[in-house]
């Protein structure tokens, strides 16, 4: 080993050497950053790491992000240094990898367009305040150690628990959804969830940092990059072999029913346009009663498909009623009124029609989304409505329909999909997930496609079969095993035909114990981290 690889940086200890020599000289360099070139490089590398979320799917693109910033952290001297390179660090990474909420705003430019660059920077800022979290936590261990390799995954996994539901939550691009291209790999979360996939990817990805900088034990420093790597190898080689159990995907289906998804594909620029309402009413329901050569017993639309209180309507509910299947139903979201006369309450829903025109089941989003659904504070400021819709009212929570022709189902109305843990009444286990959305407002982008992960993830979790409607895409069927079975692609119109695949036999691990038990494993490895790994 050259002298090159020989670097003193104070309290990194005296003259130790790296583990990979050719890494030294770009650990120095990143160790030694200050000031403005700290906090760019930091949230430069959060925007890197975005590269393995979906679509893109690069995995890699987490160990130069985790890695760095590690680097990065062991550089930093005084505790509002570390806070502020966390915060750009998360900066970086939430704004590019939601920069998308900016399309809701440019649906209607004329009165929200000036807001949209700066919707993703404040959502960033709402978020990166969690990633203090594992920064923090880096103190505990010893600088360029496995140990602080091991708590700051730990506590980067208990930050993304935190951020499912501190505040309104919102667990949106958890680590562990980067693997959503891969069925293998996801399989580990019927047991762990996605917070324990998270916290083997995060692992994975950033123990390589242990060979930049000092090293004590050269050898043992390349052994804990090798276990790590390993241990994502042993998730995928486990996962392969569960699929293997469990054929191709177009195993068992529910008898006696066909299911139809209708995917519009309705410019969100128009879609609420009350000139247009009849007119786009009718062309769903004339999808839902084309003729494919494939009779379907249920018709699902997507979320506000129908953007009115139909439920009030009879007139428009008889037009749907018509290209209802007999003996079947339509399922449809729009609006719910409920409440008194003097006190109205508007909701979210989900309604189902049958043939006769008659509503026999209806369920109400629960968890509304902020500033689009309501106002938080709204009231007491005096904001209710300035975002152009006026405050809706949530249901009272997840809970499991009984509909007639189909087996028990838990509907979830966009992001209540996003969720770990939260999407089914554990106390009526469903037979199937159904999520409906309206993603049109975020465009062509990458939005859809995170959600999609999402709710891949929640049907590994509870060991269910998921249908995904989706007013512009992506409509899916998801198997138990979060494959997409078949799809219609993002931006396009039409109908998709499909059988109800089976939920498993017996519900996973994840499904009957929730997120307890490895939230207390995700919390034992950050003392484990910082004083056992020490001592040895």
């Amino acid at each position: 080993m050259t002298r090159a690889a020989t670097l003193r940086v104070g309290g990194l200890g005296d003259h130790q050497l790296s583990a990979w020599p050719a890494l030294a000289p770009v650990w120095a360099a990143i160790v030694g950053m200050s000031g403005g070139w700290r906090l760019l490089a930091a949230a430069a590398l959060g925007a890197v790491g975005v590269l393995a979320m979906p679509p893109v799917h690069f995995v890699p693109a987490l160990i130069p992000s985790l890695a760095g910033f590690l680097w990065l952290l062991q550089g930093v001297r005084g505790r509002w240094t570390l806070v502020a390179t966390a915060l750009a660090f998360g900066i970086g990474h939430f704004t590019a990898g939601l920069y998308w909420v900016a399309y809701a705003l440019l649906t209607r430019p004329e009165e929200f367009g000036w807001l949209a660059p700066a919707a993703p920077v404040g959502l960033s800022l709402i978020l990166a305040p969690f990633l203090i979290v594992p920064a923090a936590a880096t103190r505990l261990a010893r600088r360029g150690s496995i140990g602080e390799v091991i708590v700051f995954a730990a506590a980067w996994a208990f930050a993304e628990w935190l951020r499912s539901w501190v505040g309104t939550g919102f667990p949106w691009n958890l680590i562990g959804t980067v693997w959503t291209f891969s069925p293998p790999m996801l399989q580990i979360s019927a047991v762990t969830g996605v917070y324990g996939l998270s916290l083997i990817t995060v692992l994975a990805a950033a123990m390589p940092a242990v060979l930049g900088g000092p090293c004590l034990d050269r050898r043992r420093a390349w052994a804990a990059v090798g276990l790590m790597f390993a241990l994502l190898a042993s998730c995928g080689i486990g996962g392969a072999v569960r699929l293997a159990g469990a054929g191709d995907g177009d195993g068992a289906t529910v008898e006696g029913v066909s299911l139809r998804l209708v995917q519009p594909n309705i410019s969100q620029a128009i879609k609420w346009r009350a000139d247009l309402v009849d007119r786009h009413l009718l062309d769903q329901a004339e999808l839902g009663a084309l003729d494919t050569g494939t009779a379907p017993t249920h018709v699902v639309w997507s979320e506000a498909a129908a953007p009115l209180l139909l439920a009030d309507d009879a007139i428009r509910r008889a037009a749907v009623a018509e290209r209802t299947p007999v003996d079947g139903l339509s399922l449809i979201g729009t609006l719910r009124r409920t409440g008194s006369a003097d006190a109205p309450e508007i909701r979210n829903s989900l309604i189902a029609i049958d043939h006769t025109g008659a509503v026999v089941a209806s369920y109400d989003k629960a968890h509304l989304v902020p500033f689009g659904e309501y106002m938080p504070l709204g009231r007491v400021l005096g904001l209710s409505g300035v975002v152009g819709l006026a405050d809706l009212t949530a249901g009272p929570g997840v809970r499991t329909l009984s509909l007639p022709g189909l087996p028990p189902v838990s509907p979830l109305i966009c992001y209540e999909v996003i969720f770990p843990g939260a999407v089914v009444d554990r106390w009526a286990r469903p037979a199937w997930l159904l999520n409906i959305t309206n993603d049109g407002w975020y465009g062509l982008s990458a939005g859809p496609y995170q959600h999609l992960a999402a709710a891949q993830m929640r049907a590994v979790e509870e060991g269910l079969p998921l249908v995904r409607v989706a007013n512009t895409g992506i409509s899916a069927v998801v198997d138990p095993y979060g494959r997409v079975l078949r799809s219609l692609a993002l931006g396009t119109r039409g109908v998709l035909d499909t059988p109800l695949p089976m939920a498993l036999a017996a519900a996973p691990p994840f499904a009957r114990t929730g997120t307890i038990p490895i939230l207390a494993i995700i919390l034992a490895l950050i003392p484990f981290g910082a004083y056992v790994i020490r001592r040895t």
